[in-house]
């Protein structure tokens, strides 16, 4: 039988050495609500940095999350933003208006439809995008590096099994290179 190389074993799911029954452990009530705590603290806890940041600005998650997703996808459209945010256009008009407005994302024609609406951060709007992700890489990066790599590769898997379809779809939209905020890919 050939050795399998380290590809292969990093790829294979991880095979305990308990008794057969004893895996499926982590499936009691006890063990889900334990997970639903560590999902609201590490939210929490997530949050928390950039909370000051936006709460010092007048501004809330809702800002934060048109700002990174902005960020990530320079130009994107507001359609495509709705689909990502999977909120009301009154919704996303309440957050935009006032960004556009202090000057943090700008918004222009679409070059094909002069209906669409590209969004994109201004110098000012991508300071700020970079000012809440520096906060909240730490946070990431002090958890993955005690972590390590295959229980980073396992966190991942569990939260795209939280997703449903359409924010899969949109994460494997993100997943590309991302641009430097304010810049077109």
């Amino acid at each position: 039988m050939p050795a399998k190389s380290s590809a292969q074993i990093a790829d294979a799911p991880e095979r305990s050495s308990l008794p057969a029954g004893r895996n499926l452990l982590f499936l009691r009530e006890e063990e889900l609500r334990l997970a639903q705590d560590l999902l609201f603290f590490g939210y929490r806890d997530f949050t928390a940095g950039a909370d000051e940041i936006l709460a010092e600005l007048g501004m809330g998650r809702a800002h934060h999350r048109v700002l990174h997703f902005v960020g990530r996808r320079p130009g994107i459209t507001v359609g495509d933003l709705l689909g990502i945010l999977a909120i009301t256009k009154q919704s996303l008009g309440r957050v935009l208006q006032p960004l556009v407005e202090e000057g943090y994302v700008t918004q222009t024609p679409g070059r094909n439809d002069r209906r669409q609406r590209l969004l994109t951060l201004t110098e000012k709007g991508a300071a700020l995008e970079r000012r809440l992700f520096e906060r909240q890489r730490e946070t990431v990066m002090r958890a993955y590096r005690e972590a390590g790599p295959a229980a980073v590769e396992g966190f991942r898997r569990v939260m795209r099994g939280l997703m449903g379809d359409q924010a899969r779809t949109a994460c494997e939209l993100l997943e590309g290179p991302a641009a430097a905020p304010g810049k077109p890919r």
